[in-house]
């Protein structure tokens, strides 16, 4: 019975995987991306376009350019919701921003695009925050836009 579910949650892995690569290849529009086929995807990250200038890195200030989607497993066509967006300032690796966002910034050069897939564990966990609800996986497109 183990391996089955181990199964069953290594095929919905790769089924968010394919989803959301199928997404970031639609382009770059301001459209809700296909939805992870669960509510508790792994995290992952995919360049949409590489920048060119400064890397980020721990301990740099940053800005970013950000949409933050919510996804529902049960949800009517399993659409992705746009929760919030705008321009976060930040220095990196302080714990300013949830650890998958730090994770997913880091290593980024300025002008470059990236989608976060960040789980629960990585963002607000169990308790949620504002109108993000308890065990939400969330989906961020980010654009490094400085580094100083």
């Amino acid at each position: 019975m183990t391996s089955r579910i181990r199964s069953v949650a290594a095929l919905r892995a790769f089924t968010a995987s394919v989803v959301l690569m199928a997404a970031v290849s639609c382009g770059g529009d301001d459209s809700s991306p296909t939805a992870p086929s669960t509510d508790s995807a792994p995290y992952s990250q995919t360049d949409i376009r590489v920048g060119t200038g400064a890397e980020a890195t721990a301990g740099r200030n940053v800005t970013v350019n950000y949409t933050l989607w919510l996804y529902s497993a049960s949800a009517a066509e399993n659409k992705g919701r746009r929760i919030e967006g705008g321009t976060f300032p930040f220095v990196l690796g302080t714990g300013r921003a949830i650890a998958g966002f730090d994770r997913g910034v880091t290593g980024m050069r300025v002008g470059g695009l990236r989608r976060l897939v960040v789980p629960p564990d990585l963002a607000y966990g169990a308790q949620g925050q504002g109108s993000v609800p308890p065990n939400a996986t969330l989906v961020f497109d980010i654009e490094l836009t400085s580094v100083q």
